[in-house]
């Protein structure tokens, strides 16, 4: 039997023939090794402009790094994402998902509602009928109401309201600068009669909505109260104009004027409210004069 030689540790080695073993010096092999390699991270215009690249899955493709410090590296320093990640963007998404039908879910019932649909379709309930005595009340004649203006009184005060608020309008428009949009039909405006007091509202209104008219050129700042205020003025140009209208009562009267006054005062127009509280003055005279007359307004 043949003896297999001991060789002495201390002694002299032989080099290893492995085919498999890369060289030592190997320049790849010793920038894979060297302690430097897994803290370097490769030079790629994804990684510096901050964005992902285009495609994923070639070999000169880079998937994007993590924030935090991952424990799966490749051989050239490369961080991808790990499992611990994948859950990170599976819970954000799903965060997200279930805040969106939260919102959706909170939202009033009426919202889901078509808009051409007739609410009274739905469930309704109706009212108690009153007593009949409180019906037999209600439905008596209406009581006399005084009226001691005949209508073309009536009208001359009223038309005399109508343009001193046009004139108004024409003044504030014209102070402030404010635009008017020009009309094929209508002649551009040269004076405050070349509107009518509904036209002039009805650009102060446009004014306010689109909100063009500062607040601090009204009165106390009071741009929402501006469109109430105008409206409630608008009765004048209907009464006005209709000439075959009913006579008004004398409270209505003085209650245009009224609503005139409130235009000149959140305008800041001290000329137009003064005299139109001059008007008020004397109008209330003349209706308190008729009305202790022993022969009044015959109507």
């Amino acid at each position: 039997m043949d003896t297999v030689p001991v060789l002495d540790p201390h002694g002299p080695t032989v080099a290893s023939k492995n085919p498999y073993r890369p060289r030592e010096d190997d320049e790849s092999y010793r920038s894979m090794v060297s302690p430097s390699a897994y803290n370097q991270r490769p030079d790629h215009p994804s990684y510096s402009s901050g964005r992902r690249p285009s495609s994923v899955g070639s070999n000169q493709d880079y998937l994007p790094v993590s924030r935090r410090s991952s424990p799966t590296r490749s051989l050239w320093g490369t961080e991808y994402p790990t499992f611990l990640d994948h859950l990170d963007g599976v819970e954000s998404v799903t965060t997200e998902g279930s805040s969106r039908a939260n919102r959706s879910s909170n939202k009033p019932h009426h919202s889901q509602k078509r808009a051409n649909r007739d609410e009274f379709d739905g469930p309704t309930q109706f009212l108690k009928r009153p007593p009949m005595d409180r019906i037999a009340a209600q439905e008596r004649d209406l009581p006399h109401v005084p009226i001691n203006l005949d209508v073309q009184e009536q009208d001359e005060v009223l038309t005399h309201v109508n343009h001193r608020l046009s004139q108004c309008a024409f003044d504030f428009v014209a102070k402030y600068q404010f635009p008017i949009p020009l009309e094929a039909d209508k002649r551009p405006v040269q004076q405050a009669g070349d509107r009518e007091w509904a036209e002039w509202v009805y650009l102060l209104k446009r004014l306010a909505t689109k909100r063009r008219i500062p607040a601090r050129v009204l009165y106390n700042g009071q741009i929402k109260q501006l469109v109430t205020v105008l409206e409630n003025s608008l009765e004048m140009r209907h009464s006005s104009a209709h000439h075959s209208r009913p006579p008004k009562d004398d409270r209505n009267v003085l209650q245009l004027i009224s609503a005139g006054i409130q235009v000149a005062k959140i305008l800041k127009d001290a000329d137009t409210m003064g005299h139109l509280d001059r008007l008020y003055q004397e109008t209330e005279i003349l209706i308190r004069k008729r009305r202790n007359s022993p022969i009044g307004f015959i109507r």
